[in-house]
């Protein structure tokens, strides 16, 4: 019984043995078989499902054929034209008398309308005016700070249309900063008559000490209505008014530096481009607008698309970048969001909430919505916001122009249909193509609009 038993345990490990041997084998059939796979379930780069998203070097390819192309088309222009870059044709744009600077004392008597704003604030304050008195003075100061500088410049022929334009934006910058300021302050003095505390110490305040640290102490109304306030505000990178702006600690000289050189650079740069390419291209476009040769017309369009679209772009970064942080830089404001990915837009609403975020803010704030709390749809409110942007446009291109053929206006409404068309029947890359399309070739339509009518009302024996 013994030995049977033991031979049974002995044949019981044997086969304990081979199972393990067939099993080991199994694995190194599968780990080989394993081995020799080389496919797998995946997606192809370019498929949206893949997720990928690393397209640096395609986006080197395309920066390396735009440098090739524009520097073929540059080159081009330089043996057909020669060197056109001249600085004292640029100084002479600004100045027809150089001892008569209209569009500076034009831009120096802003400050009446400043001054005046402020007073009445004051007085709303101390309740010297009544609510309703203090709403007609701001109506009549705002109509006139968009009346006056026309007036002026439409009766002034020693106004260059360079100078005009210059003085116009900056009152048009005037106008919407000292809305707001009205607007805030009016809130201001609602929440005060409420007993509501917007904030917890007053100008006069001295700064508390918070965990061992000096907190900067915030203004309440009405401490903010001095002079040092509201020309803060006036020369600060932003058209919507705070009592309390947010303040970078200090002033970084490396990052202002760079910002400097990069204002000098490109705006030499804008001007040396815009007379040795657009202008040539402006005036061959000419004739065949005279003659209205259709083909010849496009074949022009198309060929300053290229120049305008690059001048455009050269003009948002040094505009919106550089220019906008070296004076937020100068000035400690803390705020530096002055654009969003508006180049990411598959839609032209998107487009137009990013790329402009000052204007933006301001007309969410003090205009559309608004409108939304007086019971107005959204739809109408849309549309009421690129009404008032047309009239600005077209504000700033007509007066100095001193003639008046709503192309820019038009061009701005007519992004109300393109809103609805490309977010109707567009939408991701297809959208987003849509949106720079309109941007390539809509801008070189209106300047060729203007300039055309423009050389026909003043230089039509020349042509």
């Amino acid at each position: 019984m013994r030995r049977r038993g033991h031979g049974g345990g002995k044949a019981s490990r044997t086969q304990s043995h081979r199972d393990l041997k067939e099993l080991k084998e199994e694995e190194e059939e599968s780990h080989d078989s394993f081995e020799f796979s080389c496919h797998k379930l995946q997606e192809s780069l370019l498929s949206s499902a893949s997720g990928y998203s690393n397209y640096r070097g395609i986006l080197n390819w395309c920066v390396v054929m735009l440098i090739l192309s524009n520097a073929r088309l540059f080159l081009e222009n330089l043996i057909k034209y020669g060197i056109l870059v001249d600085p004292i044709q640029v100084i002479s744009l600004f100045l027809k008398d150089p001892y008569s600077w209209p569009a500076l004392c034009l831009i120096i008597a802003s400050n009446a309308f400043v001054i005046l704003t402020l007073h009445i604030e004051r007085k709303l304050a101390l309740g010297t005016y009544s609510e309703k008195f203090g709403l007609i003075l701001h109506t009549i100061d705002l109509i006139t700070i968009l009346t006056f500088p026309p007036a002026v410049l439409l009766t002034v022929r020693s106004v260059t249309p360079v100078g005009a334009v210059l003085a116009l934006m900056c009152y048009t910058i005037l106008f919407l900063k000292l809305y707001s300021y009205k607007d805030v302050n009016k809130w201001s003095r609602e929440q005060s008559k409420a007993k509501v505390k917007m904030l917890s110490r007053s100008l006069s305040a001295p700064g508390l000490k918070e965990n061992g640290e000096l907190v900067q102490s915030a203004v309440m109304y009405p401490g903010n209505l001095t002079y040092r306030d509201m020309y803060y505000f006036l020369l600060a990178p932003t058209l919507c008014y705070e009592l309390n702006f947010p303040r970078s600690p200090r002033i970084r000289k490396r990052f202002l530096l760079r910002r400097m050189f990069e204002m000098i650079f490109l705006i030499q740069l804008q001007v040396g481009l815009i007379q040795q390419w657009m202008v040539p291209a402006i005036q061959n476009s000419m004739k065949p607008f005279r003659d209205m040769d259709y083909s010849r017309m496009i074949e022009r369009l198309l060929k300053l698309a290229v120049p305008n679209h690059f001048i455009w772009l050269i003009f948002f970064y040094w505009f919106f970048h550089s220019s906008m942080n070296f004076l937020a830089e100068l000035m400690q404001f803390g705020d530096r969001e002055f654009y969003r990915d508006w180049w990411n837009s598959e839609t032209v609403t998107y487009f137009w909430k990013n790329w402009n975020i000052p204007v933006h803010k301001w007309c969410s704030r003090h205009f559309y919505k608004p409108m939304l709390k007086k019971g107005v749809n959204k739809r109408m409110a849309q549309t009421a916001v690129f009404l008032a942007s047309a009239f600005f446009h077209e504000y700033l291109v007509s007066v100095p122009l001193k003639m008046f053929r709503l192309w820019a206006f038009m061009g701005m409404m007519a992004q109300v249909p393109l809103a609805w068309l490309v977010g109707k029947f567009l939408s991701g890359n297809y959208g987003n193509a849509a949106v720079w399309l309109s941007l390539i070739i809509g801008q070189p339509v209106a300047v060729l609009m203007y300039v055309h009518d423009y050389y026909i009302l003043n230089h039509e024996g020349s042509l």
